[in-house]
Parts: structure tokens; C-alpha cells; sequence
């Protein structure tokens, strides 16, 4: 039963839908590559997880980026077990749209992953991103490593920073420990590939984020 609320708002966990306890089917490889999207990954790989609005374009960003093994779309963050779209998209499951991110950091760091992630949608809008409004458009990094997580907080930090000096307002984004990643269904994977000519909503600032955290901290 969906119960009549504000999208905008995060639903308390105790109304929560149920969900379910089996994963809900999803493709078994990347629709661009053909690499398998649960693995397995080359050694050393390492996974970041983020949420900025509609994700059919925001993982058209990262697969397109040399250095990223692979992409999936999913839901994180929330509270209902093995969410569809449908759910996540009523805002009573608390989850967001995710890209999982599957990375070489010998190919690509982690501090490249967020200025892609910070360029490529404006982390001010809170529960929205543009014209699509609700909990599940909301941005957010959820950190797989302590190292990303200081990694992505001294980065918000920075681009504030940025974004303070061209009058944006104060940055809305999550940022928290990964807990549990839905993969989403089938043609949520890759969609812009399959569809060239589908929605993406996704749109920046235009302001660019500084340098990495090594390039800062050699240049002070």
C-alpha cells in the first residue's frame, strides 16, 4: 500500500515499504562492454557509489571514462529490501538512484571519480535534480573505504569552496558509509546506450572542481 506523503521528504524507516527478501532480476552483463556487472573484477579494483538525480545519465559519465572497468545502476541509501523502480520512485523505500562505479586506481583515482560526479550535476538542489523532484533524485557519495570517505569530504569541502564564489548555495549531497546496493532491473542498465535517444536530465554547474587532494596538498 503507498500511504500519501511528500516526495520531498525522507520517509521515517518505520513506513518503509516491506519490500522483498530475492533480488529482483537485472541484466547479467554491460549492455556498452560485456563485462559481467556482478563480476568477477581485476585485482586491486576498488567500487564508489553515487546518487545525482536520474541515473540513466549520470552512469553514461563514468562508463564513458577510461580508468572505469565497469558501471551498473541500482537503489542505496533507504530502507526497503530489494526495491523495484516503481517503489524507489513512490519515496517510500528511502533509497536514491545509484551508479555503482567499478574502478583501476592505477588507471583512474578516486579524487577524478568525484570531480566527475561533482561537474556533472549540481549538488546544491537537495531532494531534486532539475525539473525531477523527490528523495530518490537526491546526490550522494557512499563510501566503500575509510579512505574514501576522507577522500570525499575534504573534496565537498573544496568545491563548497568553488561553488560559494560563484553564488551557489551550500551543498546538499550525502555523504556516508555504502550499506546495501540494489541492483535495478534490467532496462535501467546502461539505458542511454540502448535508448540514445531517451531523457537524461542531467546538467552541471559549471563550475570546476579544483585540483585532487595530492595536487593541493603539493601546491601549498
Amino acid at each position: 500500500m503507498f500511504f500519501s506523503f511528500k516526495k520531498s521528504e525522507m520517509i521515517p524507516p518505520e513506513r518503509a515499504l516491506a519490500g522483498r527478501p530475492d533480488a529482483i532480476p537485472t541484466a547479467e552483463r554491460h549492455f556498452v562492454n560485456n563485462i559481467p556487472l556482478m563480476g568477477p573484477y581485476p585485482d586491486g579494483a576498488e567500487t564508489a557509489v553515487v546518487a545525482m538525480g536520474c541515473f540513466w545519465g549520470a552512469e553514461r559519465v563514468f562508463w564513458r571514462q577510461p580508468g572505469v572497468f565497469v558501471t551498473m545502476v541500482g537503489y542505496a541509501g533507504g530502507y526497503t529490501p530489494n526495491p523495484t523502480y516503481r517503489e524507489v520512485c513512490s519515496g517510500q523505500t528511502g533509497h536514491t538512484e545509484v551508479v555503482g562505479i567499478v574502478y583501476e586506481p592505477e588507471k583512474i583515482g578516486f579524487e577524478e571519480v568525484l570531480r566527475l560526479f561533482w561537474e556533472s550535476h549540481d549538488p546544491t538542489q537537495g531532494m531534486r535534480q532539475g525539473n525531477d523532484l523527490g528523495t530518490q533524485y537526491r546526490s550522494a557519495i557512499y563510501t566503500t573505504t575509510p579512505e574514501q570517505m576522507a577522500i570525499a569530504t575534504a573534496s565537498r569541502d573544496t568545491f563548497q569552496q568553488a561553488l560559494t564564489r560563484q553564488g551557489f548555495g551550500t551543498i546538499t549531497t550525502e555523504i556516508a558509509e555504502a550499506g546495501e546496493f540494489y541492483f535495478a532491473e534490467e532496462y535501467h542498465q546502461q539505458y542511454l546506450a540502448k535508448n540514445p535517444g531517451g531523457y537524461c536530465g542531467l546538467g552541471g554547474t559549471g563550475v570546476t572542481c579544483p585540483g585532487t587532494v595530492e595536487e593541493r596538498s603539493t601546491s601549498a
